[in-house]
C-alpha cells in the first residue's frame, strides 16, 4: 500500500538528519495543504461603506462643491485671517495680534488646527496667509477653505458610521446617522455661512460613541480635546463630569475607585497641558482667557437667538408700546431702554420697562436648571440618561445663557437627534426642536440666491427624516389632553410656511421704509423661540419622568 506524507509542515531546521519513515505509522487520507490563517487587518475595525452610504457621500459632496461660489459671511475672512496669524507669527503673538479686527479667540487646539491648515494654504497661494492681505477673496482661498470644511467633516461621518455598525436597530440608526451628516444646520452654517462645526461635532460624537461603547476613559479624553478646540462645549461639561464621576470613578455602592479616578484625571490634565502649556510658560494665560471670555457683550446677539430672552425682550418691546400709548400708566420707562433695540449692537441690552438682566442672573438660572438634570443623572448614570442630560445641559445654556448665538442651537439638535427614535415623545420633541431650530438659522443666509437652497433642502431633509422615524415610533394620543397638545403642535408647525412667506415678501412690500426692517427677524426669533421653549419643557418632563 502506498503511503502518503503527513501534511503537517516541518521546517528544515527542525530535521538535523534525514527521516526514513513517515511520522504516522498508518496511512492517512491525502489532504490539501492548509493555508495559514490570515491576520486580521487593522482596517477591519473601520466601517466600510455600503452602496447607499456611498450615494449619500457622493451626492452631498457634489452639492457642497456646487455651493463654493455661494454667499460667505465675515466668518470666512475670520478663518483666513487665523490662517495668516498662525502661519506668519510666532506662537507668542497669536493671541496678541490686532492687525485685523478678526482676532484669534478660539482655544489653542483650534489655533494649532489653523496652523496645520496654513501649510498647504501657503503652497497653494502664499497670499492666503499674508497677514496684511485683508479681505482676500480670490478663487484659490475660496476653494481651499471650503474644501477643508468638506474634508474635516469626515471626522463626523466616520463617527456616524460607527454608531450605525454597533446599533441594536441598524435601520433606524442609519436614518439618524444620515440625518446628522446631511443636516441643514451644517449645510447652512458650515458650507455656506462658513465654519467648522461638522469637524468639532464629529469629535463630540466620537466622545459620545465611546460612552455608548463603555469606554468612558476615551470619552472623557475626547471631550477634553474638544473643549480645547472650542470652549462653547463647556456648556456640556457638567453632564460629562457627573456621568464620568458616578459611572467610572465610583463603584455602584459609591466607593471611590482610585486607579480609575487618577487615570481619568491624568488624561484630562495631559490634554490641557498640551493645549495651554506653551502659553502658561510664556505667562500669556491671562491674555488667552481674555480673548476666550469677553464680557463686554450684551444679553442678546444682533439677531436674537430664539430662547427665553428673545421672548422677554419682545415682551419688553410690546409693553413699551402699551406704555407709550397710555394703556399702562403704572410702569416707569427707562430712557436708555427705548433706544436699545439690539439691532446689530454688541453692547448691553437695556430693557425699557422690564427689569434688566445681568450676566449673574443668566448664570444662576442656568446652573439651577442644570442641577435638576444632574441630580437625575447622578441617580441613574446610564448611557441613555447621560445622553438626555447632556442634551438638556446644552439646551439650558441655549435657553438662558448670556449673549447666545443662534448657531448654538446645533449644540442641542445634534445630541437630541440620537434620541429621536427612543419613543414617540422623544421623536415629537426632536421634530419641533429641529423645525424651529433649523428655521432660526435661515436669517444667516439673507441673500436671495441662497433662499431657495436653504428652504428646499430643509424641506427635503425633513420629509426623508421625519416620515420614516414617525412610522417607527408613532403612538395614537391616549387622552384628550394629548389630543389637544398634538393638535396645537401641528398647528404651530403649519405656521412656518406662512412665516417664510412673510419673511420673503415683507421686505419687497416695505423696501422704501426703514422703520420696520427689523420686523422679519423679530418675528422669526420669537416664533422659533416659542417652539424651542416648548420642546425644552417637553424634554425636561420626559427626562425627569423616565425610568432608567
Amino acid at each position: 500500500m502506498q503511503r502518503t506524507r503527513a501534511t503537517t509542515p516541518t521546517s528544515p531546521s527542525s530535521r538535523p538528519f534525514p527521516i526514513s519513515e513517515p511520522i504516522h505509522p498508518e496511512p492517512i487520507p491525502e489532504q490539501e495543504e492548509s493555508k495559514p490563517e490570515a491576520k486580521p487587518s487593522r482596517w477591519k475595525y473601520w466601517p466600510r461603506l455600503e452602496p447607499a452610504e456611498w450615494d449619500i457621500l457622493i451626492a452631498s459632496t457634489c452639492l457642497k462643491l456646487l455651493l463654493f461660489p455661494a454667499y460667505r459671511s465675515t466668518d470666512f475672512e475670520v478663518h483666513r485671517n487665523w490662517l495668516a496669524i498662525t502661519h506668519s507669527l510666532p506662537i507668542s503673538q497669536w493671541y496678541h495680534d490686532t492687525t485685523s479686527e478678526w482676532t484669534l479667540d478660539y482655544p489653542p487646539f483650534f489655533a494649532y488646527f489653523e496652523k496645520l491648515l496654513s501649510v498647504p494654504a501657503y503652497l497653494i497661494d502664499s497670499r492666503i496667509v499674508d497677514l496684511n492681505n485683508l479681505n482676500y477673496d480670490a478663487w484659490s482661498v475660496v476653494a481651499y477653505q471650503r474644501t477643508t470644511v468638506i474634508l474635516t467633516e469626515l471626522v463626523m461621518g466616520v463617527a456616524l458610521l460607527r454608531f450605525t455598525r454597533g446599533a441594536a436597530d441598524t435601520s433606524t440608526q442609519k436614518i439618524i446617522s444620515a440625518s446628522l451628516f446631511l443636516h441643514p444646520g451644517f449645510l447652512i452654517v458650515d458650507h455656506i455661512h462658513f465654519q467648522y462645526n461638522g469637524f468639532m461635532f464629529g469629535i463630540l460624537l466620537w466622545s459620545i460613541l465611546m460612552a455608548r461603547n463603555d469606554n468612558k476613559l476615551a470619552s472623557g479624553f475626547l471631550f477634553a480635546v474638544l473643549l480645547n478646540f472650542k470652549h462653547i462645549y463647556m456648556y456640556l461639561a457638567p453632564a460629562y463630569f457627573i456621568y464620568l464621576l458616578r459611572s467610572f470613578c465610583l463603584s455602584p455602592s459609591g466607593a471611590l475607585l482610585p486607579m480609575r479616578f487618577v487615570s481619568l484625571a491624568n488624561a484630562v490634565i495631559a490634554v490641557f497641558l498640551v493645549s495651554l502649556g506653551p502659553f502658561l510658560l510664556m505667562g500669556q494665560l491671562p491674555q488667552l482667557l481674555a480673548r476666550l471670555f469677553p464680557f463686554t457683550r450684551g444679553l442678546n446677539h444682533a439677531y436674537w437667538a430664539p430662547n427665553v430672552w428673545a421672548l422677554v425682550t419682545a415682551a419688553d418691546r410690546v409693553l413699551l408700546q402699551f406704555v407709550k400709548g397710555g394703556r399702562i400708566q403704572s410702569m416707569a420707562v427707562n430712557a436708555s431702554g427705548v433706544a436699545s433695540t439690539s439691532r446689530g449692537l454688541v453692547g448691553d441690552t437695556v430693557f425699557a420697562v422690564l427689569p434688566n438682566v445681568k450676566p449673574i442672573h443668566t448664570f444662576v438660572i442656568t446652573i439651577a436648571f442644570q442641577t435638576i438634570y444632574l441630580v437625575k443623572l447622578w441617580r441613574a448614570p446610564t448611557y441613555k440618561s447621560f445622553l438626555t442630560a447632556l442634551t438638556l445641559c446644552g439646551y439650558t445654556s441655549f435657553m438662558f445663557g448670556w449673549h447666545v448665538h443662534e448657531k448654538a442651537i446645533l449644540l442641542v439638535l445634534v445630541p437630541l437627534s440620537l434620541l429621536a427614535a427612543e419613543n414617540h415623545a422623544y421623536f415629537r420633541t426632536f421634530m419641533i426642536a429641529s423645525v424651529a431650530g433649523i428655521f432660526s438659522l435661515f436669517p444667516l443666509l439673507f441673500t436671495p440666491a441662497e433662499t431657495l437652497v436653504k428652504v428646499v433642502y430643509s424641506v427635503i431633509w425633513a420629509i426623508f427624516v421625519f416620515a420614516p422615524l414617525h412610522r417607527r415610533v408613532y403612538e395614537f394620543p391616549r387622552s384628550l389632553p394629548f389630543v389637544i397638545i398634538d393638535s396645537v403642535e401641528k398647528l404651530y408647525l403649519a405656521g412656518f410656511p406662512l412665516l417664510q412667506l412673510f419673511v420673503t415678501l415683507f421686505p419687497i412690500a416695505t423696501q422704501h421704509s426703514a422703520s420696520m426692517e427689523f420686523l422679519p427677524l423679530l418675528l422669526t426669533s420669537v416664533y422659533c423661540a416659542v417652539g424651542l421653549v416648548w420642546a425644552f419643557a417637553r424634554l425636561s418632563v420626559i427626562y425627569l419622568k423616565q425610568q432608567y
